[in-house]
Formats: structure tokens, sequence, C-alpha cells
């Protein structure tokens, strides 16, 4: 008698590490994998990433597909503009006074981009003294095609706690594990948003987490032996 083997499938709040590559009108615009990043800019290098399945950490067109899927096999989904970077919006297209430019020594060109309010911008038009820019995402509006491979579960705390860390506060501070207890070190600044976020660690971690102040780290000071 022959018993077959379950395949395992990913489920919904997996820590997932994948392998991707984001398609605009057939060119690559993001990508983890080597031979596609290097399309987009070949001196970037890709970087792990580890996902937390139905949690959007990447836009909800592709993240609602990981459910369900196996592992080490390549996937290919379309993805509506709506469940990627969004619809344009008309309103997102503004006239600023070219004066706002100068006064930063800042030449307004056609089809340049730049930040302004902390919002990124493109500059379509430049007319006598004003400038029309576009704040849409420059992906908006574009339906999208994404490749992937789900390459395995993540078990390791710290890289769960990692995966957690750029969920909620968006940046990967200094992690340390002690008796299965998560540790971030930084700055007095970054308590506050620890213990304001412990109840989402806590429950997608399933592990007490603690802060520990950290003073900056100084530059290494060289002596001049001559």
């Amino acid at each position: 008698m022959s018993v077959n083997k379950m395949t395992e499938t990913i489920k919904q709040g997996d820590f997932v590490e994948i392998k991707f590559t984001g398609f605009v009108d057939g060119k690559p615009f993001d990508s983890n994998i080597d031979e596609d990043l290097k399309k987009i800019n070949s001196k970037a290098k890709s970087e792990k990433t580890t996902i937390i399945v139905g949690k959007e950490m990447v836009v909800k067109g592709l993240d609602k597909e990981f459910a369900g899927k196996e592992f080490n096999k390549e996937y290919r989904v379309a993805v509506s503009c709506k469940e990627g970077f969004g619809p344009r919006y008309k309103e997102l297209i503004r006239t600023i006074p070219l004066n706002i430019f100068t006064q930063q020594k800042i030449t307004p060109k056609l089809g340049a981009s730049f930040v302004l309010d902390n919002q990124l911008a493109k500059v379509i038009a430049v007319s006598g003294a004003r400038v029309i820019t576009d704040f849409n995402n420059p992906l908006a509006g574009k339906d999208l095609e994404y490749k992937f491979i789900a390459v395995r579960t993540v078990t390791d705390l710290k890289e769960k706690a990692e995966a957690v860390c750029k969920l909620i506060i968006h940046f990967v501070p200094k992690i340390e594990i002690e008796n299965n207890n998560i540790i971030i070190r930084g700055p007095k600044i970054l308590e506050n948003i620890i213990k304001h976020s412990e109840p989402d660690f806590k429950n997608l971690l399933n592990s007490e987490i603690h802060f520990k102040e950290s003073a900056p780290e100084k530059a290494e000071e060289t002596e001049n032996t001559e």
C-alpha cells in the first residue's frame, strides 16, 4: 500500500521568505532575484524578504495569492491597479509656484522627481512661473504582474521579530533574543513606539518584548602615528 505525503502549503499568518519580481508593461520594477534586479539597477544587491501572509507587507493583490500555494514552486499572478498601487487621482496633480523651487535652489525640469513635504513628486510641465507636479505613485493606475517563489517557512524568533518590526515600525533596530524573550535596543525615542506597539508584537510573535536603551554608536577614532 502506498501512502501519499501531503504537500506543505502556505497558510494565513505564516512567516515566509519569498523570492519575487514585479513587472509593469513587461519590465521589472522591483525584485530580490539577482538576474531580474540587475535589469533594474546593475549595482543593486538583492535582500532577503520575509513577509507575514495576510498582513499586506506587499501589495494587496499579491499578498492574497500566497495562502494555499506550495513552497519552492514558481507562480505568476496578475494584479490590477486597484489591488496594486491604486488608481491615479487628478487631485494629486498640483500646480506649484516656481519660486518654491528657486528658494531651495532647485531647477525643476520636465520628468525630474523630487521630495516635497515628505512626498515624492514628478515634474510633468513647466509653464512660466508655474510647475505642474504629479504626486501620484509612479505605478498608480498600472496593472502589474508578479512572479514569486515561497522559499521556506521562517521559524527563527529573531528573523520573525525583524519581519514584525518592518511591519509595525518600518525599520529593523538591533534585536536580541534572551530566554525566548525579544530585546529591542535603540535610542530613548524608540521606547514609546515599542511600548505602544507591544500588544501587536505579542499577538504576532507570542513572546514577551522588552526595550533597552542603548547609546548611539560612536565612530572609531584613529590615532595619527606619523
